[in-house]
């Protein structure tokens, strides 16, 4: 199937979203002199702005590649938590999913940006495992969705908020399984080796070079031992590993595995790099692509996105135009 008719496909596609979500926001201003009351610059503040982080934002590049996200998480029953539900509509993304916790509170990020450089990030959050009833909540939202849309891909977006226990994990693994859809993960430290039996795990160099018992190089002699070591504790049936400048290896476990280089390009900001790997990933594995053009693109969304300030989204139409100059 051509490329073109693959992003086509990207249209019909459900993809339920599940973890930690967060506001990002942005305080822009310019720095001109010190304070006189520490040796500290002082921020003359010009804008404010609030966007959609975490596990929002894999929604938000889900939503920018023409599938529809689903997303499913706890935020506090507060004034962040009463923005985060207002913000979701804006962009398409429906807020019906979201469990209301009264005592938890919605997860902000603070960054202050000055002189074309961020100065100082201030994060708000509850980093404990969900109640038990938070639990239940979330699981029984989880599957009221899955028996009343057809949904072609699970995707877990993990920060160690708490979202993502190892319970709820393996309890949403299981209904993935029962009902043959295939699963994606984006993880973190905590609950790590948890997602047993997901179809596509995609760590970063950092995140697995602290669960591994042997040093990792980004050479693909090492990259493949650390894949049959990922392979080995999760039964997983695609590893990908994404290793920032260097590029990406991915393995599909059996016969094909590649290293591919990062493409040159003008850094602005790496946040959001793995937001849009992940959802590109995914996708791919819904349509059941070759995991050759998974890693292509996802190289080349991944990428894309570093070339803005700040967390962005994927661009649909650059990332086809780039992946075809690619192959060309």
């Amino acid at each position: 199937m051509r490329i073109e008719e693959l992003f086509e496909e990207f249209n019909g596609l459900n993809v339920l979203i599940v973890g930690d979500v967060m506001i990002d926001r942005y305080w822009t201003g310019k720095v001109d002199r010190i304070s006189p009351e520490a040796p500290v610059p002082v921020v003359a503040l010009h804008q404010s702005e609030a966007r959609l982080g975490g596990a929002a934002n894999v929604a938000l590049n889900v939503k920018a590649l023409g599938a529809t996200p689903y997303l499913c998480s706890v935020i506090g029953n507060d004034d962040l938590g009463k923005k985060f539900l207002e913000l979701l509509p804006t962009h398409g993304i429906s807020n019906k999913s979201l469990v209301l916790s009264e005592t938890r509170k919605t997860t902000v990020k603070t960054r202050i940006l000055a002189n074309n450089q961020q100065m100082l990030r201030v994060d708000e959050e509850d980093v404990i495992d969900l109640s038990e009833e938070e639990g239940k909540d979330l699981l029984k939202t989880i599957r009221d969705l899955l028996d009343q849309r057809s949904i072609h891909v699970i995707l877990f977006q993990d920060y160690n908020k708490g979202v993502l226990s190892e319970k709820i994990i393996r309890e949403i693994i299981l209904e993935a399984i029962k009902r043959d859809i295939p699963t994606a993960v984006d993880p973190k430290f905590h609950n790590f080796w948890a997602y047993k039996r997901v179809s596509l795990f995609k760590p970063n160099l950092a995140e697995i070079n602290r669960q591994l018992p042997f040093d990792l190089k980004t050479t693909p002699s090492s990259l493949k031992k650390a894949t049959q070591y990922i392979n080995s504790k999760l039964g997983n049936r695609i590893s990908l590993i994404t290793l920032s400048d260097k590029g990406l290896f991915i393995d599909d476990n059996q016969v094909q595995d590649e290293l591919l280089p990062t493409q040159v390009r003008d850094i602005a900001d790496v946040c959001g790099a793995g937001d849009a790997v992940i959802s590109i990933a995914a996708l791919g594995l819904a349509l059941d692509m070759d995991i050759h053009v998974i890693a292509q693109l996802a190289n080349i969304a991944g990428g894309q996105v570093c070339e803005q300030v700040g967390v962005a989204a994927i661009n649909k139409l650059k990332l086809l135009e780039e992946f075809r100059i690619y192959n060309s």
